[in-house]
């Protein structure tokens, strides 16, 4: 992409004032291949995004999550079976069966091309939100992909709904509320790095990249009716300088978007810190709360149906969007 299509879709975020001179934005030069991450509902998208393009996906970090199209196209069934039940049984073969023949009709990506990816997937014992048990389920349906050394479950850590830190700064790790950002002396920023690529360097001790901010509207045609108009990229100072970098995407979570936590999210995780250290770009892509025409009141990334029955493939109306996006960075 040229650089001054570039700048006019990129604008600095209010905390790290950015110019609008073409000059001042960075030209980036990103590795064709990414990797993932999301918590709850940005778990499930994260599982979503991965299935439908691994062409391009090395790797996906699912914390607090079930299995892949859990739902099956119902918010009867996501009430259930996928949220916070004891109960919750969701119907494996029918799941499977319906993935198989989307991967079999081009729908979603191939099985081979998840075969050499990287899947770790984090649940606290303690989660009230989404049951703990899912976890094994979601690791179960890996496990007909992926050989079992290239998953990692963590789930014995006595944590509630958040994203885990070894912030000092935040709230009890056993309470779910918003931003879902916890001290709990645990660093998942840095673990589910290190499964998905490798040993990483030690991160900053404050980020020091841009903040940026992105028009997602302006990014992608499909991004307009289901996507906030504003999205984030972290780009730290020497993926600015040209050189060679990794671009990771994160989902937040329901009530976890820039709309309702302000930037606490994207700003929050410490992967911020590890993208310093070690050729990361990150993306925060970000949804929208509505109340009608769909009804999703709390920013959730559509894992049940709400733009659509093919919510779940490579034209659902969300996972083309953030496609759209991601194919445009790497290709700046």
């Amino acid at each position: 992409m040229p650089r001054y299509v570039l700048a006019a879709l990129l604008f600095a975020a209010t905390s790290q004032p950015l110019a609008a001179d073409t000059d001042t934005l960075p030209k980036l030069t990103l590795q064709p291949n990414i990797t993932l991450s999301g918590l709850s509902s940005g778990a499930y998208m994260a599982g979503q995004y991965h299935l439908a393009f691994a062409e391009q996906v090395d790797g996906v970090a699912m914390l607090a999550a079930g299995p892949v199209y859990c739902a099956q196209n119902s918010l009867g069934l996501a009430l259930e079976h996928c949220f916070n039940k004891a109960s919750s049984a969701p119907d494996m073969t029918a799941i499977n069966s319906y993935l198989k023949d989307q991967q079999n009709n081009g729908n979603l990506a191939p099985v081979t091309a998840l075969q050499q990816d990287k899947v770790w997937i984090f649940h606290g014992s303690k989660d009230a939100t989404v049951y703990p048990g899912l976890a094994v389920t979601l690791q179960k349906q890996y496990q007909q992909w992926l050989a079992e050394h290239n998953i990692a479950l963590v789930n014995d850590k006595a944590f509630g709904h958040t994203f885990p830190t070894d912030r000092t700064d935040l709230g009890h790790c056993v309470v779910s509320e918003p931003p879902f950002l916890a001290s709990c002396t645990y660093d998942a920023a840095g673990e589910l790095l290190t499964f998905l690529l490798g040993k990483q360097n030690p991160k900053s001790s404050r980020a020091a990249g841009q903040l940026l901010k992105l028009d997602q509207h302006k990014l992608s045609t499909a991004a307009q009716n289901t996507l906030a108009q504003t999205g984030y990229l972290y780009v730290p100072a020497s993926c600015a300088d040209g050189q060679s970098c990794r671009l990771h995407v994160s989902f937040h979570g329901c009530k976890q978007n820039a709309d309702s936590v302000g930037e606490a999210f994207v700003t929050g995780t410490g992967l911020n810190q590890y993208a310093d250290t070690n050729q990361l770009v990150v993306f925060y892509p970000q949804t929208r709360a509505s109340n009608i025409n769909p009804f999703n009141p709390n920013a959730c990334w559509d894992w049940w149906g709400y733009t659509g029955p093919d919510y779940a493939t490579r034209s659902g109306a969300q996972l083309s969007a953030v496609q759209q996006i991601v194919n445009k960075l790497l290709a700046n």
